[in-house]
């Protein structure tokens, strides 16, 4: 039996390219990311802070179970909710991250506090965020220091590999 070069490059291309279409849609479909990272710019001397993002569902649900920074000496997950004139925070051992669904934190609702800052956090700052999750593992973002989330720059997208 005689081997063609085109007979070759056709044997071997051919599951080169099937395995390709195969994997990539399911890595984009399984995998979460969170986007849009930003906290407010603090004052000298204060000793909290909030951080914000959005976190975008994968295949399968998922769990925020804590997060680290090294801008202050601890991080933690909360929740707020306005009752009438009264702002009631409170701190969450995790935060649920529906299979496919967008979990906002931002101000006045889900959200992470900066415990205990070992600096002021002046706007055009960046800094990094470690977000561990439950089945995700580990996931790097990088936090923008801004007055607004408008301004959020989505090139600090970070995806679980």
């Amino acid at each position: 039996m005689t081997i063609t070069r085109r007979g070759l490059i056709a044997a071997v291309a051919a599951p080169v390219a099937a395995a390709a279409l195969l994997f990539a849609p399911v890595h984009a479909q399984t995998v979460l990311s969170v986007d849009g990272a930003w906290a407010r710019p603090t004052v000298q001397g204060q000793a909290g802070g909030g951080g914000f993002f959005r976190i975008s569902g994968g295949a399968s649900a998922d769990r925020l179970v804590s997060a680290s920074a090294d801008i202050s000496r601890s991080v933690e997950l909360h929740s707020m909710q306005i009752d009438g004139t009264t702002a009631r925070m409170r701190q969450l051992d995790a935060i649920d991250v529906p299979a496919g669904k967008l979990v906002e934190l931002k101000p006045g609702g889900l959200h992470v506090m900066f415990i205990g800052l070992t600096r002021t956090l002046k706007s055009g700052d960046h800094f990094p965020l470690t977000l561990r999750f439950e089945r995700a593992g580990e996931v790097m973002v990088e936090v923008k220091v801004m007055m607004t989330p408008a301004a959020a720059d989505a090139s600090h997208t970070m995806h679980k590999p």
